[in-house]
């Protein structure tokens, strides 16, 4: 089992604030042989549809000395989670839950935008100290 992220319980909070439903935590994916373990999984109902959307999300506080070393490895467990839900025909979105910090001092940058919206990440971004949601970025 993973480790817990520092920022998982903030971002819990501010997800159950938006309305979700913590449903799984971690979140366990399969695919043939393989297993790995999301952060999250969380759901919630569409009144208007009376249908639930569902989610997935991967937590990322990015406090080690590289950024980029740590996006680097982000995005790869965000593609490894995507391509087995979707070979599973699971329809929940990924997305990648970082701090209003990180988002102001590092995603917006140029290249970061470009390497996000090429490889088609989502983001929630979260004020911690709220535990409010943002933004949701596709």
């Amino acid at each position: 089992m993973p480790a817990r992220d520092i920022y998982h319980e903030p971002i819990c909070n501010a997800l159950r604030k938006d309305g979700w439903l913590i449903t799984n935590d971690p979140l366990t994916i399969e695919y043939e042989d393989v297993h790995v373990f999301a952060d999250l999984g969380a759901q919630r109902l569409l009144a208007a549809e009376r249908d639930q959307q569902r989610i997935v999300v991967e937590i990322k506080s990015f406090l080690g000395r590289s950024p980029m070393r740590e996006l680097e490895t982000a995005i790869g467990q965000y593609i490894v989670y995507r391509t087995f839900l979707k070979q599973r025909s699971v329809p929940a979105p990924v997305y990648l839950a970082i701090s209003n910090r990180i988002y102001q001092s590092f995603f917006r940058q140029r290249a970061i935008r470009t390497i996000t919206e090429e490889n088609q990440i989502f983001l929630i971004v979260v004020d911690l100290k709220q535990e409010v949601i943002l933004q949701w970025i596709q």
